[in-house]
């Protein structure tokens, strides 16, 4: 049996069926699936994320609404919004990895490809201080992203 985190998930990936952008209030989700509100925002944190093609503004007061907005799938708009991620942010390994399944998901990378590109942007590969590690991980997607969108312009030039 799934975990109710699993069960929140998918909940919320159905209400995008028809819509790119949801609005829910998490106490009224909390009710409806008798749990917490901070489990709501457990799930959203951490299953909703940019990486994983998801934007969330949050209101507060009555009832704390969510909206919920997917990104694009349009090969060209998710890598021109890779090649405008700020490096001075950095960007954590499982950000890249999340990054990544959804370049597979739009079919832009190939499985195996993303696994090599995963492996090289690990914390063993890059050796050096965290700070430094997730600056240059920010730097390598950018770098990964450009060379895409040139390789597209050649092919479709």
């Amino acid at each position: 049996m799934a975990n109710i985190s699993d069960v929140i998930e998918q909940f919320l990936v159905q209400l995008f069926a028809d819509s790119d952008n949801v609005s829910i209030s998490r106490n009224e989700l909390a009710n409806y699936f008798s749990c917490a509100p901070s489990q709501i925002n457990y799930v959203l944190m951490t299953r909703f994320t940019p990486a994983r093609g998801y934007v969330i503004e949050s209101r507060r007061g009555g009832g704390g609404y969510i909206n919920l907005t997917r990104l694009s799938d349009n090969r060209d708009k998710l890598l021109d919004e890779l090649v405008n991620i700020p490096v001075s942010g950095g960007m954590t390994y499982t950000a890249a990895v999340q990054i990544l399944h959804r370049l597979c998901e739009s079919k832009i990378l190939d499985e195996n490809t993303a696994k090599l590109i995963a492996a090289i942007m690990s914390d063993k590969a890059l050796i050096a201080p965290a700070v430094v590690k997730d600056g240059l991980r920010a730097g390598m997607m950018r770098s990964l992203a450009a060379a895409l969108l040139k390789k597209e312009d050649k092919e479709n030039g």
